[in-house]
């Protein structure tokens, strides 16, 4: 009974370190990182309510948990691809009902642990280096596994095993980041009751590839004072992506995110995030293709010729098809007739999906065209006529001139003016009586025909 209480005790602390942080607040990036074990963890000594650990810091205490003298370790690594600890004080159990948190398995677990050490907020500088730092604390590789495969997966406990569990984060499609982080979190407690179930000590850390929000590091002196009545957030852009032949720009391409799923149901991967190679692009006065080559693996190509139509007398261009490519398996997206532009001019479009109201559609009946799919988010993409460099030229837009709201608004006020015409031209055709009846006098009679 007191052991549990004291487990209880831990769990209550954790949660008053992350709630005294946010009271608190933070100058620079970081993602927490949380770390429990079925056998045991050295001491960590507490730091004082809004502390940024360092990496050194985690390093000398990752030293000291998998020395050398201690034998072999299995370290689990749920590496989530956004970290941050509004995720926990939000969707968590900090300031709702603990019965509708997200991170149920997650508590479950550092509840029920033999020792637990939390680190609210361990700074980041770019990217996260907890996996380099337990590659070289372990002196093994890593082993990507997911719950399917790690319960036919045979784990020789004689040596030090690291088993990375890659968890995705919102993207604000199809999932709210709720549903998405207690998705997460089934993963977490499947992949524990396989653990216990083929009674391997582990230790397990919970911790993300960056944060999911960025902390301003301005001064406050520095920041807007007072209130605002509408205040918004503009979105990260990222930078285009140019493809240039002698130093000259070819083909411009610009996006919001470059989401793609390999899976139903879909969990996406946004490659905006990364940098690509653009060693296989190519282009000339008919046609362009720009080829995103990146290093995990995917590689996502669009295909743009140029054609003269006499109907309009000038080029235009299309985004002929946009391919998809991974594990040496391709598939192709043709893209629909609205995907055109005139040749000096870029195509934008705010999404070009292959799903919703698609404008890309698969061209192969193999299996994988119907679990592949591809969203394009504030997509802008020009493979001709770059003559302002580095800039687009002006965009032809997606969006029809005739909106749906407009097409209301015009069928509305015709069917008013209908109405309108119709008692206008009633009223019009009223007419008086020649005569009328006179009470005092005869009565007015219409005689009947046979």
């Amino acid at each position: 009974m007191a052991e549990r209480s004291w487990r209880s005790v831990r769990v209550v602390a954790f949660i008053c370190v992350f709630a005294s942080y946010v009271a608190s607040g933070g100058s620079s990036a970081q993602v927490p990182l949380l770390m429990w074990s079925s056998d045991g963890l050295p001491p960590l000594a507490s730091a004082a309510a809004g502390h940024i650990a360092s990496d050194d810091q985690l390093s000398s205490y990752l030293t000291s948990t998998f020395s050398a003298g201690s034998g072999s370790h299995t370290v689990l690594l749920f590496l989530q691809d956004k970290l941050s600890k509004e995720d926990f004080t939000v969707f968590g159990g900090v300031f709702g009902n603990k019965h509708d948190s997200a991170f149920q398995n997650l508590e479950a677990a550092l509840r029920s642990s033999f020792s637990s050490v939390t680190l609210p907020a361990l700074e980041w500088s770019g990217s996260s280096a907890i996996l380099t730092l337990l590659q070289e604390k372990l002196q093994v590789s890593s082993l990507l596994v997911d719950a399917d495969t790690l319960s036919d997966l045979s784990i020789n406990t004689s040596v030090s095993n690291l088993l990375l569990i890659s968890l995705p984060y919102c993207t604000s499609l199809h999932k709210s980041c709720k549903e998405v982080l207690h998705d997460n979190d089934e993963v977490v407690g499947k992949v524990l009751n396989i653990m216990t179930t083929k009674n391997v000590p582990y230790t397990a850390i919970y911790t993300g590839l960056k944060p999911s929000q960025r902390i301003s590091t301005k001064p406050m002196f520095e920041q807007p004072m007072g209130r605002s009545l509408l205040q918004t957030v503009a979105p990260t852009v990222n930078p285009p992506i140019i493809f240039s032949v002698s130093g000259k720009p070819c083909i411009m391409l610009s996006a919001q995110n470059l989401n793609v799923s390999f899976t139903s149901p879909p969990q996406w991967t946004d490659l905006g995030l990364e940098t690509p190679t653009l060693r296989e692009s190519w282009c000339n006065s008919r046609t362009a293709g720009l080829v995103l080559d990146y290093a995990s693996g995917p590689k996502l190509s669009f295909v743009m010729s140029r054609q003269f139509y006499s109907g309009s007398a000038r080029y235009w261009f299309t985004l002929d098809s946009v391919q998809l490519t991974k594990n040496g398996q391709t598939v192709s997206f043709n893209g629909s007739r609205f995907i055109t532009a005139p040749a000096e001019y870029s195509y934008h479009c705010q999404t070009v999906n292959s799903f919703d109201n698609p404008l890309l559609f698969p061209n192969t009946t193999k299996d994988a065209s119907s679990q592949w799919m591809i969203n394009l988010v504030q997509f802008q993409i020009q493979g001709f006529g770059l003559n302002n460099g580095t800039v687009f030229s002006y965009a032809s837009d997606c969006a029809a001139f005739f909106t749906p709201g407009i097409w209301m608004g015009l069928l509305t006020t015709l069917i008013m003016l209908l109405i309108l015409v119709y008692g206008l031209h009633m009223i019009t055709q009223l007419t008086a009586m020649d005569r009328f009846d006179d009470p005092k006098g005869p009565t007015i009679s219409v005689p009947q025909t046979e």
